[in-house]
């Protein structure tokens, strides 16, 4: 009886899998519904990018001659007792030009920045690498990507690198993040 029993499940197991089988949709169907769903959704996502990129102030030179540039910002720094905050970067970059939109554009951090730095936006793109100038700090985009912040004292010593996703918020950044950040790293006295 057992045994019969036994078997009767078992048969009746495999004729209720297979009509659940057969009622599952063809697997090729499948995959290509869900595929051009996430492909519009990424164009829709890169339009939506490029849209914003355009509209954003592109305030990287890949022509500018940044070793020169730092140099005499950090001349400057010395007579104002002021540190160099060095975004680096480039206009390809979305979050780059949304960090340095973010800051421009948010009247505390503009004032804490004016107040306590010399601002500089380091190329780094196709057409100008800067190789050498990177390389005086570490290639710090090659371990953290784009932006990253380099922060020099007033005599142009590497006192800070920080990378930006920490200060990110959505797809924006934090105000308070971003304002301690300036904050803790201002000239001291």
């Amino acid at each position: 009886m057992k045994k019969l029993t036994i078997i009767a499940l078992l048969g009746l197991s495999t004729f209720a899998f297979s009509q659940n089988a057969k009622n599952l949709p063809d697997k090729g169907k499948q995959k290509t519904a869900l595929i051009v769903p996430t492909e519009q959704k990424e164009l829709e996502a890169k339009k939506k990018a490029a849209e914003e990129k355009a509209k954003l102030p592109k305030p990287y030179n890949p022509k500018a001659d940044a070793l020169a540039d730092i140099n005499k910002l950090v001349a400057q720094a010395k007579k104002e007792g002021k540190n160099i905050m060095i975004q680096a970067g480039g206009n390809w970059c979305i979050w780059c030009l949304r960090f340095n939109n973010f800051v421009q554009t948010t009247p505390e951090l503009k004032s804490i920045v004016d107040k306590n730095y010399l601002y500089y936006h380091l190329n780094f793109s196709p057409d100008n690498k800067n190789e050498k100038v990177f390389a005086q700090y570490d290639n710090p985009g090659e371990k953290y990507g784009y932006p990253v912040f380099i922060i020099l004292d007033k005599n142009g010593k590497m006192v800070k690198v920080q990378q930006s996703d920490v200060f990110e918020d959505g797809k924006g950044y934090s105000l308070e993040k971003v304002k301690e950040f300036f904050n803790i790293w201002a000239p001291k006295g």
